[in-house]
């Protein structure tokens, strides 16, 4: 029987809202000025984010930041903050040198599609969700809560929406935890294997799916890697298991205290945040959003998955999406399946 996990990021809503100084950091006047004159030193060495070293990008003050920033993913809350960037006085070629050069000091990028983009663009492409290629971050409707393909994820807001657009997080540890106190059959389902849907990213000629849990305990550390859409997904292939009704049960359990209030809190996104979240202890969500009608004024994150050096060993059971489990790897995200690595889409600039 799995026993409860108590860990520091076991936590409820109303806990970690309490502990905001733990997990915000605001950016002070000294700070963002290094970033800045990072980014006057990068584009002095002509250096692009193919070719962009840590070196090149020199943030000393900053480091100690992000340093503390991966500790505290990793054996703390789970989540950070930076707050405060003024991104309105850059371009967006700009915007996405800095990001990609703060990057550079907190992990190591890996792709997040087939196409071999390793620096998403968040905006709503108009691409529904629940289709067979559907990702949550081509698409303006609202989220189940899930994680990402990686370890850590990072969000870094250009432009908020018109009008919704919550960011919303929970701890996947403390739902755990929930499940194992009212309902341990259900937490032992969690534990094996279910069917998911590659969404389109598999090698050319592979299965279109494969196994993986939801819950893993692997040298005395969780990991939680959930994305219910993806999973329902996989129910459209013939040669697929159907769902049991305690699978569907189990899986209704954990969206509903992943849900709740007691569990989730909240916020509004600011222009000029960056977010960073362990996928392996949290689980996070967005509610729907209208974009204005101007282009230059619709919603817009930059995102990126990494891998950091600090990172937990994870099961063998991960390693379809992980490939190496060992801790501090580079792992995770979707190969690229084009050889290639693309650092901006298709109308990412205005």
């Amino acid at each position: 029987m799995y026993q409860p996990i108590n860990v520091t990021a076991n936590w409820k809503a109303a806990e970690v809202m309490q502990r905001t100084s733990e997990w915000v950091h605001t950016l002070s006047g000294a700070e963002i000025q290094e970033i800045q004159s990072a980014l006057v030193e990068a584009q002095r060495r002509g250096k692009g984010m193919a070719d962009l070293e840590q070196e090149d990008f020199p943030l000393p003050t900053l480091d100690r930041v992000l340093d503390h920033a991966r500790q505290v993913l990793e054996d703390g809350l789970g989540l950070f903050l930076l707050r405060g960037f003024p991104v309105a006085q850059h371009t967006k070629a700009e915007l996405r040198l800095i990001y990609w050069g703060i990057g550079k000091h907190m992990g190591t990028a890996v792709t997040q599609s087939s196409n071999g983009d390793i620096l998403g663009d968040v905006r709503n492409m108009n691409v529904d969700l629940n289709s067979a290629s559907g990702r949550g971050y081509t698409s303006n409707q609202k989220l189940t809560y899930h994680t990402d393909t990686c370890d850590v994820v990072g969000l870094f807001v250009l432009r908020t929406a018109k009008a919704g657009g919550l960011s919303m997080i929970c701890s996947s540890v403390a739902v755990h935890n929930e499940i194992a106190r009212r309902r341990p059959d259900l937490l032992e389902v969690l534990y094996q294997p279910f069917t998911w849907s590659w969404q389109g990213q598999e090698e050319p000629g592979g299965l279109p799916h494969y196994l993986q849990p939801i819950f893993n305990i692997h040298e005395g550390k969780f990991s939680c890697r959930y994305v219910r859409t993806h999973i329902i997904s996989a129910q459209r292939f013939p040669d697929v298991p159907r769902l049991t009704p305690i699978q569907e049960e189990a899986l209704a359990l954990l969206d509903s205290l992943a849900g709740s209030d007691e569990f989730h809190f909240s916020t509004m996104f600011e222009p000029g945040d960056i977010q960073y979240i362990n996928n392996h202890v949290l689980l996070h969500s967005r509610t729907a959003f209208e974009d204005f009608d101007e282009e230059d004024r619709r919603r817009h994150l930059l995102r990126m998955w990494m891998s950091v050096p600090n990172s937990r060993a994870l099961s063998p059971s991960m390693a379809t999406i992980y490939r190496d489990q060992r801790p501090g790897a580079v792992r995770g995200g979707f190969p690229s399946r084009t050889g290639k690595v693309i650092y901006e889409t298709v109308g990412a600039l205005e």
